[in-house]
């Protein structure tokens, strides 16, 4: 069976019982540093076996990993914080063991990202997660528009080295009045969570340079104002899509899809104005 392993985002004593239970049975851990797994695994007086398994390594170490399992073995499977598979190539092999009917299971522990949510004051009902924006600048500027465009609260990840260039992306992708709370060193002795617009939180890291690994959370953008046409107004737009050889048919079907309106009631507004 493949163990999914919460592990703590900080704080040592956030490692569950269940958590050290399972660590302490299984036949072998995966994780994305060993050296860094290790000292939680010693912390705990824990031996164990340990594999390598990240990002880089993911396609050949993930074939071994379903081996084991085949096998029979029982994996246990930690990130390097926090829960497996958020972020993480966890999830590849997740998706494995679901499509070969190899059991999988979670063992709950700690979130950066819900943790920092519920720090940051925001809406809790409704919100996406986005983590980590890509560095490439095609799909970056991608991503950004839909955070951008997002109505409900949004969780980002990002390193210390480039958090001033997502709020600088952010303020210029028109985001800088949006409340924001950002959210470092989680869990741990200097945890802090600085909370204000976007464009303040830029000014102030720009002169508290910024350390640790952040969790930015965003506010919803607001719901845009849905623009009302006079009836002259409505009557000019369809005369335009006439004018450039639209069918009825697919005047309304345009129309619909930015107007929000039925498009059988505007189907039969096109054809009452060409009658």
């Amino acid at each position: 069976m493949l163990y999914l392993v919460g592990t703590p985002i900080g704080n040592m004593g956030d490692l569950s019982p269940r958590a050290v239970e399972v660590l302490k049975s299984v036949d072998h851990v995966a994780c994305e540093d060993t050296r860094r797994t290790g000292l939680l695994l010693a912390h705990f007086g824990i031996e164990a076996h340990l594999i390598s398994y990240h990002e880089h390594n993911k396609a050949s170490h993930g074939e071994k990993l379903l081996e084991l399992l085949r096998s029979g073995a029982n994996v246990a499977l930690v990130s390097d914080a926090g829960m497996p598979s958020i972020s993480d190539p966890g999830e590849d092999l997740v998706k494995a063991c679901i499509e070969e009917n190899l059991e999988v299971t979670a063992i709950p522990g700690p979130v950066a990202g819900i943790t920092a949510l519920v720090l940051s004051g925001m809406d809790t009902r409704h919100y996406y997660f986005e983590g980590f924006l890509p560095v490439e600048t095609k799909e970056r500027k991608e991503r950004l528009a839909v955070v951008s465009s997002m109505e409900m609260t949004t969780i980002l990840y990002e390193a210390p080295h480039r958090f001033l260039k997502t709020l600088t992306d952010l303020v210029e992708n028109g985001n800088g009045e949006r409340r924001a709370a950002a959210c470092r060193e989680l869990t741990k002795r200097y945890e802090e969570v600085v909370r204000g617009t976007v464009e303040e939180l830029l000014k102030h890291f720009q002169e508290v340079p910024p350390k640790g690994e952040f969790v930015l959370i965003l506010e919803g953008a607001r719901k845009k104002e849905k623009a009302v046409l006079t009836k002259p107004e409505r009557e000019k737009v369809i005369h335009e899509l006439l004018g450039q050889g639209l069918s009825t048919k697919e005047i309304a079907k345009k129309l619909s899809e930015e107007w929000g309106e039925s498009k059988k009631a505007l189907y039969a507004e096109v054809l009452e104005m060409i009658k």
